[in-house]
């Protein structure tokens, strides 16, 4: 399995309204050949301070041993103790331990550090997605002795200097964009 670019993304919500609609997305990408979510974490407090985590992954059992492998070698996932300066033992044991159980990055102890960071009535969602999408591309690149120098989202404020995008339309992205 080849496995593009993998991105982290933090959204918060306010008074959340949340009806199935980002999962059946995220879904419908995956479905595409798109974007595969490796880890996801979704933190919700409710008004009174309840709390409701839900982690999830669209990944099948298959992908997340595999996945995992290559993942857990990159950021040493399953690495304990003070032996973690060697940088091979760590990826070593965290493509071992991802190769034995999946891929997992993120925590009960993260799920719960963000709830203590978000207000009530509030909820946080960390997805890990790997664009499946840029791999063709990203292999061409390579093929080129080409490479990454930056990568970064362009302000919806900047599309409308370039005519791609309605100011209306920049105003809404931009306050999706910073909350």
């Amino acid at each position: 399995m080849a496995v593009g670019p993998v991105q982290l993304i933090v959204l918060g919500f306010a008074h959340p309204q949340f009806e199935g609609e980002i999962l059946d997305e995220l879904q419908r990408l995956r479905e595409a050949d798109t974007i595969r979510v490796i880890d996801a974490l979704a933190v919700y407090k409710d008004a009174q301070g309840e709390v409701a985590i839900l982690e999830m992954s669209n990944l099948t059992k298959d992908e997340e041993i595999e996945l995992g492998a290559k993942i857990g070698a990159l950021v040493g996932i399953g690495a304990f103790g003070d032996d973690d300066a060697n940088v091979e033992k760590v990826a070593l044991a965290g493509a071992q331990t991802a190769a034995d159980e999946g891929v997992g990055i993120f925590s009960a102890e993260e799920a719960w550090e963000i709830v203590d960071d978000i207000p009530n009535d509030t909820a946080a969602i960390l997805l890990m997605i790997e664009h499946h999408w840029a791999v063709p591309l990203r292999d061409a690149v390579a093929r080129a002795n080409g490479f990454r120098i930056a990568d970064g989202f362009v302000s919806p404020y900047d599309l409308v200097a370039i005519g791609l995008m309605t100011a209306e339309e920049a105003r809404l992205n931009a306050a999706v964009e910073s909350g």
